[in-house]
């Protein structure tokens, strides 16, 4: 009977660590596929018993499924305006706290989208521009915004096909689908774009600001591990990775 206390204690502990792991599900904005990643690792190290599953993809397509009961538990949005209205509507479990602006620039891996500014799309060498679907992608709306805002939308529109999202947005130019892309900052200072095209940023002025905002879904409104990851958002880990990839800071910065 000694011998089996032992291995009895053994068991006990590790169904009591068992018992108390946790998992949440964040559905988070394609922009956010490089960043999210890395901070969501670091918060593993921390807390190694916790599970944090990141899905990513179209911030409008997120908005419009939480609401048909698509089992996420944080919403992290690249238009705070989406958290927003699901506050309203009663789908959160938490205020919306805005996370981030970010920033849109012309990329290119064929190109040296450096020596380029929104009037060289119009170049007839340029066959194919990718955007994210303004519909539903907040990116593509500020895309759209800054084209129209310099004058150049009637101009490019028959040139641009649109990504599901601005992560798919990015791969268009990737696979040489499209020669130039508008996409987030966040994706193109990341080593695997960066090293394949340079990129020329979008001067804000142009475009409303891409204030960005995450909540705890009603779906998670008991969850510890769903609050304890909102609070390590606002982290210097967190907020450090952020800033590592582009992204302006509430409190930093007005966006404009």
């Amino acid at each position: 009977m000694k011998r089996l206390r032992p291995l009895l204690l053994a068991c006990s502990l590790l169904f009591a660590a068992t018992a108390h792991a946790e998992k949440v599900t964040v559905a988070a904005a394609a922009d956010l596929k490089f960043v999210m990643d890395e901070i969501a690792a670091t918060f593993k190290k921390a807390n190694p018993a916790d599970e944090v599953e990141v899905i990513y993809g179209s911030s409008g397509k997120f908005h419009t499924q939480i609401q048909q009961g698509a089992p996420y538990d944080l919403y992290f949005s690249a238009d705070i305006g989406f958290p927003r209205e699901l506050v309203k509507a009663g789908f959160a479990a938490s205020e919306v706290k805005p996370y981030a602006f970010g920033r849109i620039v012309l990329w290119s891996a064929s190109m040296d989208a450096r020596k380029m500014t929104l009037a060289s799309l119009t170049d007839p060498k340029i066959a194919r521009i990718a955007i994210a679907n303004p519909k539903h992608a907040p990116y593509g709306k500020r895309a759209e915004e800054a084209l129209r805002a310099a004058g150049l939308w009637e101009k490019v529109e028959p040139k641009l096909v649109y990504g599901e999202n601005i992560a798919h947005t990015a791969q268009f130019v990737q696979t040489g689908n499209a020669q130039v892309g508008i996409i987030a900052l966040a994706l193109a200072v990341n080593p695997e774009l960066a090293s394949k095209g340079g990129y020329w940023l979008i001067p804000d002025k142009l475009h409303e600001p891409l204030e960005q905002g995450f909540i705890i879904t009603k779906r998670a409104a008991g969850s510890t591990l769903a609050k304890r990851f909102a609070d390590y958002m606002g982290s210097k880990p967190a907020r450090a990775v952020m800033t590592q990839y582009g992204f302006v800071l509430p409190g930093e910065a007005t966006g404009k």
